[in-house]
């Protein structure tokens, strides 16, 4: 087993821990009301993005989510959110270091041993879910679930899905697929966008991500036999009927988006496996992007 599988299948009891931790670190997260900017790279970008549209959806308060590099530093936010695992990546040091005392930051990380130990007001550390994969999975959705749960948002039934999805077999004929489409809506298009990421990491597969309702406007041109379109959550309405009448495979968001994003990580080990490549070895990335000075 790869360490990307292995990490993969320890999800739920993350998921679990994670959770029922989030009431001791309620004084580092956003208290409703406050404006807040959610920031990381790569995958924890993305899980910026499903957190963002989750807390502005619950009516906590005005919520963006930025990749660091490109953080808006004319906007005052009462708190800045950091995700990063590896505690290490050069963007995400330097917007700290550059908003300390302009807003209260707080860091989400795995890795107690690293520089945002000092650079964040405050920090959470998520130790139990650090990886040793350079493919990002467990720690990104235990950080996810820290804020879902603060928000008042997880339940046990997210977790009996993700066991859900990591027992029960992928839709046939989706790994023989040669293009992936994945689509959310709402706080779901976060994690379409990571489900994109990480068969793009783990398989070097073509893949794509939007909003649904984007998806009618000029994407769907390249679904044909022999491509996939998933669906994060609830599809708008005659969306599936419109694949299926291309020839592509539509594969429905079953279970909870956040169990889905699992089946997804699943998937992109397979295709890995079934084109020969290492899943633990993604060409030309390494566990966290450190820039030369």
């Amino acid at each position: 087993m790869t360490h990307v599988e292995d990490e993969l299948t320890s999800q739920p009891e993350c998921w679990t821990r994670a959770a029922a931790e989030a009431g001791r670190h309620g004084g580092a997260l956003p208290a409703s009301g406050e404006r807040v900017a959610i920031v990381g790279c790569g995958t924890s970008y993305f899980m910026a993005q499903a957190v963002a549209a989750l807390r502005e959806g619950a009516g906590q308060g005005e919520t963006d989510a930025f990749a660091a590099s490109e953080f808006p530093y004319g906007r005052a936010y009462d708190r800045v959110v950091a995700l990063t695992r590896s505690g290490t990546t050069t963007e995400v040091l330097e917007l700290l270091g550059r908003v300390k005392g302009r807003a209260r930051t707080v860091a989400i990380t795995a890795d107690p041993d690293t520089p945002v130990m000092a650079a964040a007001d405050d920090v959470v550390v998520l130790d139990f879910a650090d990886e040793r994969s350079v493919v990002q999975t467990r720690f990104a959705t235990t950080a996810l679930t820290l804020l879902r749960a603060h928000l008042g948002l997880h339940t046990e039934a997210v977790v009996a899905d993700a066991r859900t999805a990591l027992a029960a077999e992928l839709p046939a004929g989706l790994v023989e697929c040669t293009q992936f489409t994945f689509l959310g809506r709402g706080w779901t298009v976060g994690l379409a966008n990571e489900a994109g990421l990480k068969m793009r990491e783990a398989s070097l597969s073509w893949t794509e991500a939007y909003p649904a309702m984007e998806y009618r406007h000029g994407p769907i041109s390249i679904t044909t036999a022999g491509t996939a379109t998933w669906m994060f959550g609830e599809a708008p309405e005659g969306l599936a009927e419109q694949v299926r009448r291309t020839g592509g495979l539509w594969v429905p968001g079953e279970l909870d988006p956040l169990a889905e994003l699992v089946r997804a990580q699943r998937l992109a080990v397979a295709v890995a496996a079934a084109r020969g490549l290492d899943a633990d070895r993604p060409r030309h990335l390494t566990r966290s992007v450190i820039l030369a000075p």
